[in-house]
């Protein structure tokens, strides 16, 4: 009996350790959260507007950045923004290169993590 305890206890360990790598490997490929905001509309306190997606490209640089029409009027100035903290509509604390947005630091990721 206690030799069964033993093999499910090991068992257990492999397979939540398993479960762990693959996470760990898995977030290391996703892309970074990103936001379609206006640049135009930065508040002090809120941060940038964030606007619908199509206004941006739909590539995941900023190289394809241009006003677009949003209304008969007015244009935005809308470009991707990534892993901002988002609240209200509006998105803060984050940054338009999706470079740097790249988590690097983790098991199993390329590059180095800063301290």
């Amino acid at each position: 009996m206690a030799e069964t305890r033993r093999r499910l206890r090991s068992s257990t360990v492999v397979l939540g350790g398993m479960g762990v790598l693959a996470a760990a490997l898995s977030a290391c490929g996703s892309d970074p959260d990103r936001r379609c905001v206006d640049r135009d509309s930065y508040d002090y306190i809120n941060g940038y507007k964030i606007v619908a997606d199509e206004n941006c490209s739909s590539g995941t640089s900023s190289s394809g950045k241009g006003r677009k029409k949003t209304g008969k009027t007015k244009a935005t100035d809308a470009d991707w923004y990534y892993d901002a903290d988002v609240s209200g509509g509006y998105a803060d604390n984050g940054t338009f290169s999706r470079s740097e947005a790249v988590d690097r630091g983790g098991f199993g990721c390329s590059g180095s993590g800063g301290g």
